[in-house]
């Protein structure tokens, strides 16, 4: 979500996100991904609670043959394209600057028949709503995406708008500070939340989250 490169000092002496490209092999395709952290910083970069999430879709977690998806803060469109190899319709979303370079990547690791299952598009958390259809959606998708405490009310605001009672939500993640717990405590509030896997090697969480169904709506 958030395009403002974090200063080299900051970072976890993790060399790869400075790398140009990334190689990984999901659903029998080799996917290239370029990187430019000095440009867009952490949108620009694969990071590991994204690859995390791929390697549970591809293993089964949840089926997206014919489901209709939408990522939220793409960024590279890793998560999105696999979703795509997997036999979803996937609209992979990000913030404006961003969009060329997820475009780029996105159209370069699909198959020219598998193209029209993925459509990227602009999406400001809390805003563009209008142009996504309320609960249209089977699965949403999310790596790493909790991070920014004053995009948390916005970002619910969004999921709400874009969920059915139908709609499965998987969030992969770090719980790095007490404002990532916050924002789980604030997830509970609107949906039923659940941790689904947990990869231990690279300290990843992923939850599946659903609305909470009242009394009155059964």
């Amino acid at each position: 979500m958030a395009l403002v490169p974090y200063n080299d000092t900051a970072l976890w002496g993790v060399q790869k996100l400075h790398q140009s490209s990334s190689v990984y092999y999901f659903a029998n395709h080799t996917i290239k991904i370029k990187q430019d952290w000095k440009q867009l910083g952490v949108a620009a970069v694969v990071w590991d609670a994204a690859v995390v999430l791929c390697t549970f879709l591809e293993m089964g977690g949840i089926d997206l043959q014919g489901r209709m998806v939408i990522e939220l803060g793409a960024g590279t469109g890793l998560l999105g394209i696999v979703a795509a190899l997997l036999g979803a319709h996937v609209t992979i979303t990000d913030r404006k600057a961003a969009l060329a370079f997820l475009e780029s990547n996105v159209r370069a690791n699909l198959p020219t028949d598998l193209g029209p299952r993925a459509v990227v598009k602009e999406l400001t958390w809390g805003q563009d709503l209008g142009s996504f259809s309320p609960g249209s959606y089977d699965v949403i998708l999310g790596a790493d995406i909790v991070y920014l405490e004053e995009t948390f009310e916005a970002l619910l605001h969004t999921l709400d708008h874009l969920c059915s009672d139908r709609t499965v939500i998987l969030l992969s993640c770090r719980l790095r500070y007490e404002r990532d717990q916050n924002f789980l405590k604030m997830l509970r509030g609107l949906f039923s939340v659940h941790e689904v896997f947990y990869d231990s090697n690279n300290d990843v969480h992923i939850f599946k989250a659903q609305r909470n169904i009242q009394k009155g709506d059964l």
